[in-house]
């Protein structure tokens, strides 16, 4: 493992693998604030998560995407395990407010049985994994200028006049050679 990456593994998750594995793939690559902020929203049913591999049941909703749903119990479980990596990389000294999801994976776990009247009915289990990793080479703030100093500009009416005064002299040496012959 790198110096500028951290991981969270949750085993046996009770969620449901297909869905985990269409919001892993809607939150991979992006920032960590910006998936807690949309899975935050898709727990309060404002931002639906795209289903592109798995559509049974999921209806057209409102933004650019065909058909998604609002899987707010897998959501609530990413969602605890992305602040556990986000922990274990603050642990680690890293800066969490660059940290990218550079791996996130959801496998099928074993499917227990249910005890006592539910029995032959298998339970849902899920295996999740994420990395997260420290974006290195991020460009600073951009620094302001101090307000005690200020900074000379460059006089452009001069410029002018002096080029206006150029072609002046051209004119008149221009009617000078056209006099002459």
């Amino acid at each position: 493992m790198e110096d500028n990456s951290a991981r969270a593994v949750g085993n046996d998750l009770s969620i449901s693998t297909k869905k985990a594995i269409e919001i892993c793939s809607f939150i991979r690559g992006k920032s960590v604030e910006k998936a807690k902020i949309l899975l935050k929203q898709a727990i309060e049913m404002k931002q639906p998560i795209p289903f592109k591999r798995f559509t049974d049941g999921a209806g057209h909703k409102k933004g650019n995407m065909a058909g998604g749903k609002y899987p707010i119990k897998a959501c609530t479980a990413i969602l605890k395990l992305l602040e556990s990596a986000e922990a274990n990389a603050s642990y680690k000294g890293l800066s969490t407010d660059n940290l990218i999801i550079t791996h996130i994976k959801a496998d099928k776990a074993s499917t227990p049985l249910h005890y006592g009247r539910q029995r032959g009915r298998s339970m849902k289990r899920t295996h999740v994994e994420i990395s997260v990793e420290e974006k290195v080479g991020k460009k600073p703030a951009k620094e302001e200028k101090p307000e005690g100093k200020k900074v000379e500009e460059k006089k452009v009416p001069e410029v002018k006049k002096e080029t206006k005064q150029v072609e002046k002299t051209k004119n008149v040496q221009t009617q000078e050679v056209s006099v002459k012959k």
